[in-house]
């Protein structure tokens, strides 16, 4: 299962840890994903999906998922 979100689709930022030597180490920054059960009013849909904390904040502030989808289709267009 791969660490993403499956609305917004939130992957790991890959970077260097810097130190004060100027020593470079890869590192990872991953997203705060939780798995969270959304009920779908129009649809009487029940869905368990991974998402991140931001997308579940905007979950609740549009309304529903069938909202949440027409609102940001440019995200699921290509």
């Amino acid at each position: 299962m791969s660490r993403s979100c499956d609305l917004t689709g939130k992957r790991r930022l890959v970077g260097n840890k810097v130190s004060h030597a100027n020593n470079k180490t890869k590192m990872t920054q991953k997203p705060n994903l939780q798995t969270k059960k959304v009920f779908d009013p129009e649809t009487g849909q029940t869905i368990k999906l991974r998402l991140s904390t931001k997308a579940i904040r905007t979950l609740d502030k549009v309304g529903s998922l069938s909202k949440f989808l027409r609102k940001y289709r440019h995200l699921f267009e290509a």
